[in-house]
């Protein structure tokens, strides 16, 4: 086989129409084989020529998309120094774009001999049987018209899904397309994210991940696909063809779909850690090709590895290559892949230094000047596992963040806690105590009550403890403190008042999302009314116990959440690009923002320390929104007013002085979903009951006169 120079760069495979470069970085590689596959699983190894800047490459004339291949790496075998180089196991691209096949969890995927205590002797099984193959893609693809939307934060509403548990029960799809990005990509499942009003779909990670060998010596899954192995490939169990590499082509027609009805799509990346684990895990890329380089080692020594993540490594973002291959994976998912954004799981981990989280770290500096990824949406999961890890709202100006503070907050509120309602205000206007002090906006806050981690709405109004039993690990896994309340019984009921309960809880939470200043991010099927039946850690679960029941839809509450979001899209009070001021304005009485109590009268500094208070109005002044529009104009807006009852009562509201609005018209009422708007009216100075545990919203009328 003819084999040329090549060149280094780009790094992985790249076709050019007449054959395939190669280029692998390694530095402490002595030889590095390029091994290509046949139909018929033979393997041909070919040495890359050329090594240049440490990495090795070479041409391969007539190579193409399809192509099989993989690599072995001749170098030191020293665990002790943190050297893993085996040439007897079949090593996959870092810089893959497809991969074929899963692991086979034989023994021959991992590093040392399994006769042994330890992991210092070497095994030299031939793990290529074993392991998935790497694939040459096409690079061609035809976006025609395609463009990003490039919604702006503050008319921003994120969905967050699961490629394959969102459509694997969808009616309206066929049956051998559900659960893929064809199927994501369809009219019938884009109709339903319209009929929403989202405008943004956030998917948990499809990067190439690794089902781990206890879960599926368990008969379970990694459902939720945190365990990446290839970061600039879309994961293949999501394609619905059988293809070599058809996975790329999927994605990319599924994200030109979801363009053309103007929604935006954002990936949850993983570059953390990797799917090779601790010292005791397989080989099955990076361990394999440069150890020490890719993965931090730990203060015990350079055999075992730093774990923030609690997945047993975490990635070296200290080092140039490890930096480049991440930056390498945002920009190719931008440029080649066309998303709009990502969110970074366990984003803390990647500012750590040589210990702490440093937030003017490499990796903020690259993202900072780079001219494509600092363009698109950026959000940071603001935490890790390690110490100081908690980070909500350190993370730099560019960034977003989901904003676990609110989710606590809101939580506490809704359940019925005490002591909780000055933090609540903080929240629901867009944690300025969080952000304003960075010189950072409302839209740094993401919002929300639930994810992917932890109960879906309705179960967080219908259990008080988790129940994942069926994980395997006796009830040890997931988090314990969940903030829930089962409104009265544990789990599933067929008392109406508990149900009425629990459905106006619920409503109560989303009122609550969509009437913040922030960015709301709703969990994929808390509109329809989705149970995980208590439990509150499915990652492994890849059953009808985590996929969408298109059959059992709570038409009602899924109604009342397309009223919420088209109602925070008609009115910009609701979505205030600066913090309010809380200043009375042009010497008048009346602020941008207001405090009342349930009496009418503003809240004084010694109301809000009123421990057993849960009952607040809110006046949000839509004459005084301080941002202009796209040209420049003054937004005008109506004003609300909205009463929160957190109390376990009725309890009586009284509307404001004529000064803040002579009267009010009922928009939003999450007692009675299905009033209509403006049935009830109120004006200043009269009394009405707003009903226990309950919100109701009201414009004031004649606004513009």
């Amino acid at each position: 086989m003819s084999v040329w120079p090549g060149a280094p760069y780009p790094l992985g495979a790249h076709y050019d129409g007449a054959g395939t470069n190669f280029s692998l970085f390694s530095s402490i590689a002595e030889r590095v084989d390029l091994c290509l596959f046949d139909d018929d699983g033979n393997e041909t190894r070919v040495d890359l020529p050329e090594s240049s800047a440490l990495c090795f490459h070479g041409y391969v004339p007539n190579i193409g998309p399809g192509q099989r291949y993989g690599f072995r790496v001749h170098g030191p075998w020293d665990p002790e120094r943190g050297h893993r180089s085996n040439p007897a196991k079949l090593l996959l691209d870092p810089y893959g774009k497809a991969f074929e096949g899963q692991v086979e969890w034989n023994e021959a995927v991992y590093p040392y001999a399994f006769n042994r205590t330890d992991d210092l002797v070497r095994s030299d099984l031939d793990s290529a049987p074993f392991v998935p193959r790497s694939i040459v893609t096409n690079p061609w693809f035809d976006w025609a018209h395609d463009r990003p939307p490039r919604t702006p934060w503050h008319k921003t509403i994120i969905y967050e899904l699961h490629v394959k548990g969102f459509t694997a029960l969808h009616p309206e799809v066929p049956e051998d397309m559900r659960g893929t990005y064809a199927a994501l990509g369809s009219p019938e499942v884009i109709r339903h994210l319209t009929r929403l009003g989202v405008t943004t779909v956030e998917l948990q990670p499809v990067h190439q991940f690794v089902h781990d060998h206890f879960l599926v010596n368990g008969n379970l899954r990694n459902y939720w696909g945190y365990n990446s192995i290839g970061f600039l490939a879309p994961h293949n169990e999501y394609a619905s063809s059988g293809q070599r590499g058809n996975q790329v082509q999927e994605f990319k027609q599924m994200v030109k779909s979801l363009h053309a009805e103007g929604i935006e799509v954002i990936l949850d990346v993983v570059y953390n850690h990797t799917a090779e684990g601790n010292h005791l895990g397989p080989v099955l890329s990076m361990k394999g090709i440069d150890n020490a380089a890719y993965y931090r080692p730990s203060k015990d020594g350079p055999r075992f590895y730093q774990d923030y993540t609690g997945t047993g490594n975490t990635l070296n973002m200290r080092h140039p290559h490890v930096l480049q291959l991440v930056m390498d994976s945002l920009r190719y998912w931008v440029t080649e892949m066309h998303v709009d954004g990502f969110r970074f799981d366990l984003a803390a981990t990647l500012a750590r230094g040589l210990h702490e989280v440093d937030r003017l770290s490499a990796f903020f500096d690259l993202i900072q000047q780079d001219p494509i990824i600092s363009q698109v949406k950026l959000i940071a999961e603001p935490w890790d596992v390690g110490e100081g890890g908690y980070q909500v709202g350190q993370f730099p100006p560019l960034w977003t963040e989901w904003n676990g503070k609110y989710r606590d907050t809101v939580r506490d509120y809704v359940r019925g806690e005490h002591a909780t309602l000055a933090e609540f205000a903080y929240r629901i206007t867009g944690s300025s105590d969080l952000y304003g002090d960075a010189g950072r906006r409302p839209l740094a806050s993401i919002n929300f009550a639930t994810a992917h981690d932890g109960f879906t709405l309705k179960d967080l109004v219908s259990y008080n403890e988790k129940h994942n039993d069926a994980n395997g690990e006796d009830g040890n896994d997931g988090d314990s403190h969940n903030r829930s309340w089962n409104c009265g019984v544990e789990g599933p009921t067929d008392d109406p008042a508990i149900l009425e309960l629990r459905g106006r809880q619920q409503r109560n939470f989303l009122a609550t999302l969509f009437l913040s200043q922030g960015v709301p991010m709703l969990l994929g099927g808390d509109e329809l009314g989705r149970t995980q039946q208590g439990n509150n850690n499915t990652y492994c679960q890849d059953s009808e116990l985590t996929w969408f029941d298109w059959a059992t839809v709570d038409e009602s509450l899924l109604t009342f959440t397309r009223r919420l979001i088209a109602f925070r899209a008609k009115h910009p009070v609701l979505r205030r690009r600066r913090f309010f001021q809380g200043r009375p304005i042009h010497g008048s009485s009346v602020s941008d923002i207001g405090w009342l109590k349930p009496n009418g009268e503003v809240m004084g500094d010694a109301d809000w320390n009123e421990a057993l208070v849960r009952s607040i109005g809110v006046f949000l002044n839509g004459q005084e929104i301080p941002s202009p529009g796209e040209r420049g104009e003054k937004i005008i807006d109506d004003s609300l007013l909205i009463f929160f009852n957190g109390e376990p009562d009725d309890t009586a509201f009284t509307f404001p002085p004529a000064s803040w609005g002579k009267s009010w018209a009922l928009a939003i009422d999450t007692h009675d979903p299905t009033a209509e708007p403006g049935a009830t009216t109120g004006a200043a100075g009269t009394t009405i009951t707003v009903p226990q545990r309950s919100i109701r919203v009201f414009l004031r009328m004649n606004e513009h006169e």
